[in-house]
């Protein structure tokens, strides 16, 4: 287990020989990788979710009255806040985590052993 630990903070070489167009992603390291996908991932939800948000209002704008209609744009409305409340709810606590344990997720740094 610590071979597979220490060899998690080994250089990655993804450039092709030969070439210098790919010249940024040279040198990264599996848990900027991580982070990396992490930030995307709460970036993605988010709008995501805000998108469902302004579909949702657009549904019940364009309902003309029909109570089942509405009552759908309501829920998808509701369902929109309530993923944008845990998107944002899971950002706060890994700054939380970042403060009171100083383990920044989003910028993660394992140490070799």
């Amino acid at each position: 287990m610590e071979k597979l630990l220490a060899q998690a903070t080994t250089t990655i070489q993804l450039q092709p020989t030969g070439t210098q167009e790919f010249a940024g992603i040279a040198g990264l390291t599996v848990p900027e990788i991580i982070s990396g996908l992490i930030r995307v991932t709460v970036v993605v939800a988010a709008v995501v979710f805000f998108f469902i948000l302004v579909i949702g209002g657009i549904r019940w704008i364009a309902s003309g009255g029909d109570k089942a209609q509405t009552e759908a744009a309501r829920n998808q409305i509701t369902a929109a806040l309530v993923g944008l409340v845990i998107v944002f709810a899971a950002w706060a606590i890994v700054q939380l985590i970042g403060v009171f344990f100083h383990v920044d997720i989003f910028n993660l740094t394992i140490s070799p052993i």
